[in-house]
């Protein structure tokens, strides 16, 4: 079904790229401009359609996926189909939710911070590059009177992209974030496989104690994962502060040597 639509969507966008061509070698023609509106049209619902599908089709797998995580925890723990495994079962299904959610938030900041940093390293390399060959091309009597503005337009957009990366921590937001993936990814297989001492409940052969060590292996593993989140927040807090102390000692300094220049 997907696939389907995203042929669709496809061949609408090609009959966009046609119909606009056809539009403007022909103007006179309609049809063509009907044609043109309707291919925009249809792309667009098509594009959204398929836009949600993906995000819940997405979603469906994410959650059968911890669904066989919880059901996997819950087989470890042997105690058949008694309540007492039903609730445990629910119980690190709600955990490995909550820590999903923390990951696909994390992955989004990720992403975000990612293409954000390189399209502006980018856009810097590019508009310096450009700049020696428009300084060139003004030498040359082209008789373009823009052309003139060029090779001072094009450094002071890459001295303003240079600023805006350098400016805000876009690589350092991409790492943390990444950093923070990866620990919570890493702790969550722990908790499933019960790799660590805190979370081992398969060596417990009294099922009464498996279950009350299973119970304290979930409250350590949402202790563990609020700990990991919580010192990301805090070091991005430290880090503004940090920033903010800069500014003002930089504003200060400043004062310092205006006031002794008027001295």
């Amino acid at each position: 079904m997907l696939s389907f639509l995203r042929i669709c969507e496809y061949i609408s966008f090609s009959t966009i790229i046609g119909s606009g061509i056809g539009v403007y070698l022909f103007s006179d023609q309609i049809k063509l401009s009907i044609v043109l509106a309707v291919s925009i049209a249809l792309f667009i619902f098509l594009y959204l359609l398929n836009r949600q599908l993906q995000i819940n089709y997405t979603k469906t797998i994410k959650d059968s996926d911890l669904l066989k995580k919880a059901t996997l925890y819950g087989n470890v723990l042997q105690l058949e189909n008694s309540p007492e495994n039903i609730q445990i079962t629910q119980e690190v299904e709600k955990a490995l939710r909550y820590t999903q959610e923390l990951i696909d938030d994390y992955k989004k900041t990720r992403k975000k911070a990612r293409n954000i940093y390189y399209i502006l390293q980018l856009g810097t390399i590019v508009f310096s590059g450009v700049t020696p060959i428009l300084v060139l091309v003004d030498k040359l009597e082209t008789g373009q009177a823009w052309l003139k503005w060029l090779p001072v337009i094009c450094p002071a957009i890459a001295s303003i992209v240079a600023s805006v990366v350098t400016s805000f921590p876009f690589q350092e937001n991409w790492i943390s974030a990444n950093r923070v993936v990866e620990l919570l990814e890493a702790e969550q297989e722990k908790f499933i496989l019960g790799a660590n001492v805190s979370y081992r409940i398969y060596d417990v052969e009294d099922t009464t104690e498996r279950g009350k060590k299973a119970r304290n292996s979930i409250a350590n593993f949402i202790t563990k994962v609020n700990t990991i989140h919580l010192k990301q927040v805090e070091g991005q807090e430290s880090t503004q502060q940090e920033e903010k102390k800069e500014e003002k000692n930089n504003l200060s300094a400043e004062q310092a040597k205006s006031l002794l220049k008027n001295t």
